[in-house]
C-alpha cells in the first residue's frame, strides 16, 4: 500500500491500471452479523469479511449464502469466522500462512497466504496484513485441536483512496498507534462486545490510537455474553467527534 498515498488521502486510485473509478460512489458496508461484512468497493468489488452465515441464527436468512464475491478475508481460525469459507463464490480467500495451508488441504485451492507487514493488491484492492491480539484454532471432526496461526486485522486501501481497518477479533494494543502513522484510516471496524474481545471502553482506546473519525462496532450481542452494545461505544466517541455507524443485520450504510 502506498503509504504517502493514504495518509495523504490524495483520491488516487491505487494500483489501479486504467480501471474506470466513479467517485460519487462510496464504499457500501453491509453487516451480516457478528463479525461478518460484505463490503462493496467504489468499482463494485465485494469483499467478504469473516464469512459466518449458515450457522449464525441472527443472520438474516437471505444472506445464509452469499454467491458473490470478488475477494474473501479471513482474520484468524475461529469457528464463528472461518467454518463457512464458501466454495460457492470461487473468490480467492486471503488468510495468514498457517489458515491458507489448512484450507488447501480441505481441497479449497484459492487461497492467497500472507503474513503480518506484508500487502498484495488484489482486483485494484489494497489488503495489508496488521497485528490483532486474539487466539486462532479449530476442532477438527476427530476432536483434535488444529493451531491455524497468528490473529490478524486487515488495512485496505480502495480505489477512490479510503482506508479502512478491519479489526478482526482483539483486544486494544498499542501497534494501533503505529497502524494510524503508517496508513492514516479513515474508518475502522471494531468489536465491542467485551470477554472475548475488547469491549466498548478498549474500542474507544482503539478509535484514539487508530485516528479513525468512523467506527463500525461488531461482534457484539449474538451470544448473550457479548454484553457490550454500540450505546456504550458512542458514549465514549462521539463527544470527541468520532461518528458510530450502528448497523442491524442485513442492513447496509456507506
Amino acid at each position: 500500500m502506498s503509504v504517502t498515498g493514504i495518509g495523504s488521502k490524495t483520491g488516487e486510485c491505487y494500483r489501479l491500471a486504467g480501471a474506470l473509478v466513479n467517485m460519487d460512489q462510496r464504499l457500501a458496508i453491509t453487516w451480516l452479523d457478528h463479525g461478518t461484512f460484505l463490503l462493496t468497493s467504489p468499482t463494485g468489488k465485494q469483499i467478504l469479511v469473516d464469512p459466518w452465515l449458515d450457522g449464525n441464527s441472527a443472520c438474516p436468512r437471505e444472506w445464509k449464502c452469499v454467491r458473490r464475491a470478488d475477494l474473501i478475508l479471513v482474520t484468524h481460525g475461529h469457528v464463528d469466522h472461518l467454518v463457512q469459507v464458501t466454495r460457492d463464490t470461487g473468490a480467492p480467500v486471503v488468510a495468514i500462512v498457517e489458515i491458507c495451508r489448512w484450507l488447501e488441504a480441505k481441497v479449497l485451492r484459492r487461497v492467497c497466504p500472507m503474513n503480518k507487514g506484508g500487502c498484495l493488491t488484489l482486483d485494484g484492492i489494497d489488503v495489508d496484513m496488521v497485528p490483532a491480539d486474539h487466539s486462532s484454532w479449530l476442532v477438527e471432526e476427530d476432536g483434535r485441536i488444529v493451531y491455524l496461526g497468528e490473529p490478524v486485522g486487515f488495512v485496505l486501501g480502495f480505489e477512490d483512496g479510503l482506508c479502512a481497518k478491519v479489526a478482526g477479533d482483539t483486544a486494544v494494543l498499542g501497534d494501533m498507534a503505529l497502524i494510524r502513522r503508517l496508513y492514516a484510516p479513515d474508518i475502522a471496524f471494531l468489536p465491542i462486545g467485551d470477554r472475548f474481545t475488547m469491549g466498548p471502553e478498549g474500542a474507544a482506546v482503539a478509535c484514539e490510537l487508530l485516528g479513525v473519525r468512523r467506527v463500525v462496532p461488531m461482534h457484539d450481542g449474538t451470544f448473550p455474553a457479548l454484553a457490550g452494545t454500540p450505546a456504550r461505544l458512542r458514549e465514549l466517541v462521539e463527544p470527541h467527534g468520532i461518528t458510530v455507524l450502528e448497523l442491524r443485520p442485513g442492513e447496509t450504510t456507506s
